[in-house]
């Protein structure tokens, strides 16, 4: 089944990723320069451009969601774990991996694909069952990040997680009670991130299947992070301290 990006910044990522685009709808009278460059890019790429009137627009999706422009795309094909792991080994760099155990509001999902692409991660794995789909919400969230990101859907995510242990990746979750800080991981060797549920945060059988549980001090009076904003701390020390250590980067596996 067909389904649609909508948003600017969004629909012009999918045209430069080369997503399967089937048309694009801009809604009549709407310009600007990402409109041109949207316009000019699908011409390029012999994208078919349909101009709608404001009814036939609204049948598709909100002006205010879609900035006036639409982008109607094939069902997005998401990968199995073991393509993941493959086209991470194409990088030759030590895998760097963002699980996600049944993330639920896709405003959450999208803002950790995007953090997670701009971030260096190279693939999210998504559980098929309570997360929320790869849709246009995620999409527009995103700006366009699951344009670029390489995503794979699993049933198990314990058993995902024995898969990339085998494959020499450490697993590290996030919680606000872990017990180690996340400021004394060592982000340079193959490392897959967990971030868990808005409400409950990762499951148990999840957490004790991983390596380290890392926390967050907090030094206020609120007790958690958004699920999104704690993981974008994390990833971002990950990426800092992978940055520090390229130059010796190897794609080492465990002792």
């Amino acid at each position: 089944m067909p389904h649609s990006i909508v948003g600017r910044k969004p629909v012009l990522e999918a045209l430069l990723a080369g997503t399967a685009i089937e048309k694009i709808v801009l809604l009549q009278g709407v310009r600007g320069s990402v409109i041109t460059e949207i316009t000019a890019a699908a011409e390029r790429k012999k994208i078919a451009i349909a101009i709608a009137d404001r009814q036939e627009f609204n049948a598709l999706a909100t002006e205010e969601t879609a900035q006036g422009v639409v982008a109607v795309i094939a069902e997005r094909k998401l990968l199995t774990l073991e393509e993941l792991i493959a086209k991470v080994k194409e990088t030759n760099e030590p895998g760097f991996l963002l699980l996600l155990d049944e993330i639920e509001d896709p405003h959450n999902m999208g803002a950790l694909i995007r953090t997670a692409e701009c971030a260096g991660v190279h693939g999210v794995v998504v559980t098929k069952h309570h997360s929320a789909p790869i849709n246009a919400t995620v999409v527009k969230s995103s700006a366009g990040a699951t344009e670029h990101m390489p995503v794979a859907e699993v049933t198990n995510l314990v058993q995902s997680m024995d898969e990339l242990k085998e494959q020499g990746y450490w697993i590290a979750g996030l919680d606000m009670s872990g017990d180690r800080l996340y400021t004394a991981m060592d982000f340079t060797t193959p490392i897959a991130l967990i971030v868990g549920n808005e409400g409950r945060g990762i499951r148990r059988l999840v957490r004790e299947h991983c390596d380290f549980v890392l926390s967050i001090p907090l030094y206020g009076k609120i007790g958690s992070l958004n699920a999104s904003v704690a993981g974008g701390l994390v990833l971002f020390e990950a990426a800092r301290r992978r940055q520090e250590h390229k130059g010796d980067l190897k794609s080492q596996t465990k002792p």
